[in-house]
Order: C-alpha cells, then sequence, then structure tokens
C-alpha cells in the first residue's frame, strides 16, 4: 500500500509559512477544540463524554488518537518552516488514570526538532490538572509532494 503523501498548504492553511491547523474528520467527531498552536506549543481539549469505552471510562484508544493527532500537529508545524510535512512513524503511550466525565486537555511539546525527525511528548490531563495519560511521537520530515 503506498503511503498518502501531504500536498502543499494552501494559503488558508498557512501564516507565515507556519502551517495552521485544520481537524480532520475524526478529530471533529470526537469534539476536539484547538486551544493554542505554535512550533513549541499546541494546546487542544476534547471532551470524555463521546469518546468513552463500554465501562464508562474514556477509551484508552480515543486518548491515544486525540494523542497522535495533536504531537503530528506540533510536527507539522516544524516541518513547514523548513517548506516540508512530517508523518507519524512511532507512537507509544502510557495510561495513568482513567476519567468518566470532564474535558480533557492535550499539550504537546518538542523533545527534539531536527531536519529528518520530530519527537514530541504529548500530556493528557483532566481539570483538575492530573495526568491522565503521556506519549512519545516521533515523526519523520519529508519533502511535499506538488
Amino acid at each position: 500500500m503506498d503511503a498518502v503523501q501531504p500536498t502543499a498548504p494552501t494559503a488558508a492553511s498557512s501564516i507565515d509559512g507556519v502551517w495552521q491547523i485544520a481537524l480532520g474528520e475524526l478529530d471533529i467527531k470526537m469534539g476536539i477544540k484547538i486551544i493554542e498552536e505554535s512550533v513549541e506549543r499546541v494546546v487542544a481539549t476534547m471532551p470524555v463524554e463521546g469518546n468513552r469505552q463500554s465501562f464508562g471510562l474514556l477509551h484508552g484508544g480515543a486518548s491515544l488518537a486525540v494523542g497522535e493527532a495533536v504531537g503530528s500537529w506540533a510536527a507539522v508545524k516544524h516541518a513547514s518552516t523548513m517548506g516540508k510535512s512530517a508523518v507519524g512513524v512511532d507512537v507509544s503511550a502510557t495510561h495513568h488514570k482513567s476519567a468518566r466525565s470532564g474535558l480533557i486537555t492535550i499539550t504537546a511539546t518538542p523533545i527534539s526538532l531536527g531536519r529528518r525527525m520530530a519527537s514530541h511528548e504529548v500530556i493528557i490531563e483532566n481539570e483538575s490538572g492530573e495526568r491522565l495519560c503521556t506519549l512519545r511521537i516521533t515523526n519523520l520530515i519529508i519533502d511535499i509532494k506538488k
């Protein structure tokens, strides 16, 4: 199967050459909202309601999906400063605590920003600031097919 290649950012999706986050279909269904976006930090929120598993807890897969999205957005923002894009190559997560309701906050900060790879730590917290999950994501920096 061929990998999906990102296309060149449109004028509407970049400001001063830095890519601006655009929510995808799953992001919208999960209720994700972007709070802050920069190369140094991407912050989003997501409701627990609508993202729970059958036991009434925040689904671990939802945590991974939102964490991977936010970490990847952070990597693409970095890559866009070089006229490039990014694709995920590795993600791992540790679940520390569960949630049954409320709004979670997802924050991605860089561990390493290189010309070929970018790694980010993504922290998911509840409304009390308690850490629910820690992710590490690594993205490959790639050329954009025109």
